[in-house]
């Protein structure tokens, strides 16, 4: 089998895509973090997001159920109590919502999924199938999207504090919580995927498992840039303004 490059050359490698591709570059989010966003947008932007946050922990909880080494099964079912929460009303999607009742919809309404763009339930079932059914490497490789959060984070966390009224301590929790969360997450991740991609083939296919998480996340931005602000093209069932508020 081909030699693989050194460490360090996969790592930055990897890095390369998130410079590339992440989606912190995508025209929503610079509308978003600079004010420019109609309450509606926002609105919008809350419900399709709360899809992707709603699924992460059915994504990792399928991962856990083909993980035979305890070590990686221990840490790696933090991620689902980061999101559920170990008890009711702790956790991020509980965070998420409280974001979504400050921007003025119905939490109930958020968490039926009933407006969710079509596009952005593609994206993130496929995200979910990609990780229950893909090798153990890809799969692992697919979450260090998380390398990038941080900064989009605290660009977020900023942005919405300096240009919107709905953003206080308790409605951007999510984001705060994130800022120490997905650190660890991704130093115990990136560590697991640099000691198993051991070949050419393996890095090859970490990194590309990487481009397409990227692929995810910037595909459910341009759905939602495409319904609710250029060209304004809502798809039958999606979400309508007006609808689903408190």
């Amino acid at each position: 089998m081909t030699q693989a490059p050194d460490r360090a050359a996969f790592e930055a490698r990897l890095r390369q895509i998130g410079e590339e591709r992440y989606h912190d570059k995508h025209p929503f989010h610079h509308l978003l973090h600079s004010g420019g966003c109609t309450p509606d947008q926002v609105r919008a932007w809350v419900i399709n997001r709360y899809y992707y946050q709603s699924r992460i922990p059915m994504k990792d909880a399928a991962f856990l159920s083909r993980v035979s080494d305890p070590a990686l099964r221990r840490n790696w079912r933090r991620r689902i109590e980061d999101h559920d929460g170990t008890e009711v009303g702790t956790g991020g999607i509980h965070r998420w919502l409280k974001l979504a009742e400050g921007v003025g919809l119905d939490p109930d309404y958020v968490s039926s999924a009933q407006g969710v763009l079509p596009a952005t339930r593609f994206a993130v079932d496929a995200y979910v199938r990609f990780v229950r059914d893909e090798p153990m490497l890809p799969a692992v490789a697919s979450s260090l999207t998380e390398l990038f959060a941080p900064k989009i984070h605290k660009d977020r966390i900023a942005g919405l504090l300096e240009h919107y009224d709905f953003a206080n301590a308790e409605t951007i929790s999510y984001f705060q919580h994130r800022l120490n969360e997905a650190p660890r997450d991704v130093a115990f991740g990136l560590g697991w995927v640099l000691d198993h991609a051991v070949t050419q083939r393996d890095q090859d296919a970490a990194a590309n498992a990487l481009i397409f998480k990227t692929e995810v996340l910037w595909s459910q931005l341009d759905a939602l840039h495409s319904a609710y602000v250029d060209p304004g093209r809502i798809p039958p069932g999606a979400w309508q303004p007006g609808e689903g508020l408190l």
